[in-house]
């Protein structure tokens, strides 16, 4: 009987509470959503899966100094794992639709007032400046950014951070749409734009070059999140290191996007994420997320009372910066109103705007705070 005794405070029964199930049961729920309704499920099935094998009771986790997944998460407590991703983002971004129409880039920068505006909502809370700065950022829907920005001023948040950074990323196509329709007319949503003119390749090399100075110039914190995304895109549009941009596109990022998705749905143990902040956390960044799409929406609706050749408004949406599926969504919803108005093209404009958008704002944060 002793022995039957020793075994079983071994197993995971002993050590069994209910929170550990319902964490156990949202990590499903997220695996569901990304096999099921195909919701990006290249961050939704490692991070459930992380929440699964975090929240199993005895085991090891990301807590416990010296196991496994402890290593595994110093990749996102040191803030190694973001700028790996934007390597691989820049080596797969085509910046040419961008070069074609510079003024895009507005809505782009537009869109990021739903981090300043979710920033003074996490103070209002009674989140500090640091956390409020961390929480922001998920206004962006840029959870690489995200995890850097809170690894930096607000370790003990990265986990709820970083899940609702990813959990808004990959409900792209549940909560943009309903805005987009509220804010445009059926007149607005037909709207056809102009095919962009044909950008040349010593443009296409030229830009990341001009891109980094000017962008780190303005943001010298985030030159590293910056500094990797235009490598990726020298390796790409170069020409002449095709081996690397594909090992960056390819290789490289798909490993470590399966490593931050295990570490960041692992770091969800229940006895450290159920807490009424996480759940602050949730509801700020939806409220970000909203704001975010309802500048950009607005704020191309804005410029066409100035503009002789009119935006599509729709296109407003992807300025945040979950790339490509911001832009996908608005091309789809546009296209339910018109099947041969393609806005794919000019959504990739203010989506990858939103990416360089997100990491500035990140950079000029960490300057103000995290000195």
């Amino acid at each position: 009987m002793a022995e039957l005794l020793q075994f079983f405070q071994t197993t995971g029964f002993a050590h069994f509470h209910w929170s550990y199930l319902a964490m156990i049961i949202v990590g499903l729920f997220f695996m569901y959503l990304g096999i099921t309704k195909n919701f990006e499920p290249l961050l939704l099935i490692p991070i459930g899966f992380g929440m699964v094998l975090g929240n199993m009771p005895g085991t090891f986790g990301i807590y416990h100094e010296g196991s496994v997944l402890n290593l595994i998460y110093q990749g996102v407590r040191t803030g190694l794992y973001p700028p790996l991703i934007f390597l691989g983002i820049g080596a797969m971004t085509d910046f040419s639709t961008l070069i074609a129409n510079p003024k895009l880039i507005l809505l782009g920068a537009a869109a990021q007032f739903g981090i300043f505006a979710t920033f003074l909502g996490s103070i209002l809370l009674g989140f500090t400046v640091a956390e409020a700065g961390s929480i922001g950022i998920i206004g962006g829907a840029d959870g690489p950014t995200s995890i850097y920005l809170s690894s930096q001023l607000a370790p003990h948040l990265v986990g709820p951070i970083a899940i609702a950074a990813y959990s808004y990323m990959a409900l792209v196509p549940v909560i943009q749409p309903p805005i987009m329709h509220l804010l445009t007319t059926p007149k607005e949503r037909v709207i056809r734009m102009k095919a962009p003119r044909p950008v040349s390749k010593r443009e296409r090399i030229l830009f990341p070059f001009a891109g980094f100075l000017v962008t780190v110039t303005i943001a010298p914190e985030a030159s590293i999140l910056l500094g990797m995304l235009f490598l990726g895109n020298i390796l790409k549009e170069s020409g002449v290191t095709e081996r690397l941009a594909n090992t960056a596109r390819h290789a490289l990022i798909d490993s470590v996007t399966i490593l931050l998705g295990l570490a960041v749905g692992a770091s969800t143990r229940a006895d450290v994420f159920l807490r009424i902040e996480s759940l602050q956390i949730f509801a700020l960044g939806a409220f970000s997320f909203c704001i975010a799409t309802f500048a950009g929406v607005l704020f191309a609706k804005l410029l066409n009372v100035i503009l002789k050749e009119k935006l599509n408004p729709l296109i407003g949406a992807a300025g945040v910066s979950a790339v490509p599926n911001s832009a996908r969504v608005v091309h789809q919803t546009g296209q339910k109103y018109d099947k041969k108005n393609y806005l794919i093209m000019h959504a990739m404009a203010p989506n990858v705007a939103g990416v360089i958008g997100s990491a500035v704002a990140a950079g000029v944060i960490l300057g103000i705070l995290g000195g």
